[in-house]
This record gives structure tokens, C-alpha cells and sequence, in this order.
């Protein structure tokens, strides 16, 4: 028996647009299975009936159309941003974070329909193919995972095309031409790669950018704001209480109105090979550094040093796709901890791109006026003390000169 005949039935993570439309006619062909098709709404931005719709015409019988934007956030995206997470310094991982909410709602509705297999339509390029697939494996073990661009014959958009109009699967005007960029989008960002902005010495036309104005079209007057954090999350803005999805989504008007978020970065994939992206990440740019202030005056000093040393190691954990394995669980566990204490109100000041925090409070601050005022500190700090500090740590530093004195090498 061949391995197409033992897939009985797969689960689809299905956009309704042309590539996985292609994908789930050709897994109906190849495979000669059910399909069931699996949309998911993390705030992209787009209407997803048509999707629906689209699966209705190829006799798809069981679909699933769900907002997850709520679970997103709040499971996902707070948790990430509880240690101010970037990858390679820059980039707050908005892609990667989406991938196994997705891979796990998949496999929950495999479970639910009693599908042998799932299939997803990232390229056999990419680092989706191996988030989607770590993430399948280490829920469902047993999975059979259909990766169809490393199986097909369809090589070029050209011959995408020809097997979409020979199999009536409908094609947009600006598909039949070659698209100038692709686009990944949820409710923390959107991303834009290939084609035209392959070449990392030409600038990015703003056309690309759909998530901010420029900055130099920003107002000429700052935004300042207010965010509420509790046990390092945020709870609300300007007073106002909103739940994770709608905090999120009026943190990225903010940013957009501002012209927040804009990044254009030469990245490490893990499959190899370096890629150029544009980013745009105006809520979460705002939310990285209204947490980081927050912490400033509510982490101790080296439980702070000890987040950020973690920090780039937990990030190429997300970046790679193990969101599930058991390095990721334990650095969440501790970056959970170190966040008890993260409660306050931070002010942020927004200005043509630029975000600035002007002021901070908590009920657990550690910032104490009387030890860092340069007037009399009624006895909080002893100035003496200071002399014998540096005198330790400088013992090394002075028998290390004299070695150096006498010729020796450190």
C-alpha cells in the first residue's frame, strides 16, 4: 500500500487563498482523501467567510472558521513579551509566535474529526515548515504530516496557475501576474518578503508598508499614554480595562497613527539560508518598551541581568519553532516567576516613530529617592562604604598590573 492510500483524512490549515486553495484540490486528487479545512482568524486583517466558501465549492464537508485572537495574546503573545523578546536584537517574532497556536489547533481538531494526517502550505524554503511540523510532532507523535510543496511537481507560479484553472479553482487579477511581495499577517504584525524586496541594498517602497504611516507623515504633535501592567501583562490603557486582543489591537492604532513599528532587517533563518524582511510591529513596539520600563524600576538588579542574558536564547527557541519543547517550558517558568512583582503604570510619549517612556510607578518599586538623592540622604547610603566596595573589586584588576608591569601576560 502506498503512503497516499493510508491517509484516510487530513486536516488542512487552510487561508482560502490561492496556494493552499491549489493545495487542498491537489491533496484531493494526489492523496484521494477527505479534507477538513482549518481557517484561523489571529487578526490578519481580512474576511474569512470567503474562505468558508471557497472550501464549500470544493466539497470540503467539515470546515472550521475560528477567532483565536483572544488565545493568541493572552497564551502566545503576553507570555513572549514577558521577556522582552527579540531575535538577533531587532525582531519581535511575529510569525514565529503564530505558528504553534496554529499547529495546535490542528492537531486538536485531527483529534476531534479523527484525521490520520495534517498538511500545511509553507515552502520547503521557509522556517513555517518547521514550526508547523515541530509543533505537529510534539502534540501527535504519530501524526502523517503532508507538506505538499516538498512532494509536487507544481515548481513555478506558472504552474500553479495552469492547475488552478484547470481544476476551477479561482484566480485573482493580481495573481496572474508575479506578485511584487508576499505578506504574512496577524494581529502583532505583518511581514513582507521576496520579489522586490529580495535585493537588501534597495530601499523598501512605501507601498510595502500596510500597518504604519511613515514617520515623517506622523503628527506633529506627541501622543502620550498611560499602560496599566499586573504581574508583567498589560491590563489596560489610559485607565481603560480591555482584554488581551482589543489592548493589542489599540496598541497598533496607536503605533500606526504614530508611525511605529517599522523594521527592515537581513535575518538567519534556521533552515540556512539569510532572508530580507520588512516588518511592521506598531502595538508590540510600543509594548516592548513600556514592559522594559516597567521592569526598571520593579526587577531586581540581577534578576533583570539574568532575564536579558536568557533573553537571546529564548528567542531562537520561538524562532526555530520549539514553542513546545521542554527548554522552552523551563525559561518560561522562570521568566513567569521574575514577573510577580511587574505591576504599575507606565506613561509613553509616541512621536514620529519614535516611543519614549516619561514616567513610572508601582506599588512594588524599588526605586528609593532617598538613596539616589545627591541631598542629604538622612543616612540611607554610607558614601564611606563605597571605598572599600572598589578596593575589592579592583584586587584583581591591580595584581594584574603588576604582572603586567613586570613583563609577564594576562
Amino acid at each position: 500500500m502506498s503512503a497516499h492510500q493510508d491517509v484516510k483524512k487530513v486536516v488542512l490549515a487552510y487561508s482560502g487563498g490561492l496556494d493552499t486553495s491549489v493545495i487542498l484540490r491537489w491533496l484531493q486528487k494526489t492523496y484521494n482523501c477527505e479534507v477538513v479545512t482549518f481557517t484561523a482568524d489571529l487578526g490578519q486583517g481580512e474576511e474569512l467567510e470567503p474562505a468558508r466558501k471557497k472550501a464549500e465549492m470544493f466539497g470540503v464537508k467539515e470546515i472550521y472558521v475560528e477567532d483565536l485572537r483572544e488565545t493568541f495574546v493572552k497564551d502566545f503573545v503576553f507570555p513572549m513579551f514577558r521577556a522582552n523578546t527579540l531575535y538577533e536584537g531587532q525582531y519581535l517574532l511575529g510569525t514565529s509566535i503564530a505558528r504553534p497556536l496554529i499547529a495546535q489547533r490542528q492537531i486538536e481538531i485531527a483529534e476531534a474529526v479523527g484525521a490520520d494526517a495534517v498538511a500545511h502550505g509553507a515552502t520547503g524554503k521557509g522556517n513555517d515548515q518547521v514550526r508547523f511540523e515541530l509543533g505537529y510532532y510534539s502534540l501527535k507523535p504519530d501524526v502523517k504530516v503532508i507538506a505538499p510543496w516538498r512532494e509536487w511537481d507544481l515548481t513555478s507560479r506558472t504552474k500553479l496557475l495552469a492547475f488552478a484553472e484547470e481544476n476551477q479553482i479561482p484566480v485573482t487579477k493580481d495573481k496572474r501576474g508575479e506578485a511584487p511581495f508576499s505578506v504574512d499577517a496577524n494581529l502583532l504584525h505583518s511581514s513582507s518578503e521576496g520579489k522586490l524586496l529580495e535585493d537588501p541594498s534597495i530601499a523598501a517602497e512605501e507601498i510595502v508598508f500596510q500597518r504604519t504611516i511613515s514617520p515623517e507623515a506622523a503628527p506633529d504633535v506627541a501622543t502620550e499614554i498611560a499602560i496599566d501592567f499586573v504581574s508583567g501583562d498589560p491590563v489596560a490603557i489610559n485607565g481603560i480595562e480591555m482584554t488581551p486582543a482589543t489592548l493589542l489591537t489599540r496598541l497598533n492604532e496607536l503605533g500606526r497613527d504614530n508611525g511605529i513599528g517599522r523594521l527592515d532587517i537581513v535575518e538567519n533563518r534556521f533552515v540556512g539560508m539569510k532572508s530580507r524582511g520588512i516588518y511592521e510591529t506598531p502595538g508590540g513596539t510600543i509594548l516592548l518598551a513600556a514592559h522594559r520600563s516597567i521592569e526598571s524600576i520593579t526587577l531586581d538588579r540581577e534578576a533583570a541581568h539574568l532575564k536579558d542574558s536568557i533573553m537571546p536564547r529564548y528567542a531562537e527557541i520561538i524562532y526555530n519553532g520549539f514553542w513546545f519543547s521542554p527548554e522552552r517550558r523551563m525559561l518560561q517558568a522562570l521568566i513567569d516567576t521574575s514577573q510577580h512583582s511587574v505591576t504599575g503604570r507606565i506613561r509613553m510619549r509616541l512621536y514620529k516613530g519614535n516611543v519614549t517612556c516619561v514616567g513610572r510607578e508601582s506599588p512594588h518599586s524599588l526605586y528609593d529617592t532617598r538613596v539616589v538623592t545627591f541631598e542629604d540622604d538622612e543616612g540611607a547610603y554610607n558614601q564611606q562604604d563605597a571605598q572599600g566596595f572598589i578596593k575589592l573589586n579592583a584586587l584583581r584588576l591591580r595584581l594584574g598590573g603588576q604582572i603586567g608591569r613586570r613583563g609577564g601576560t594576562l
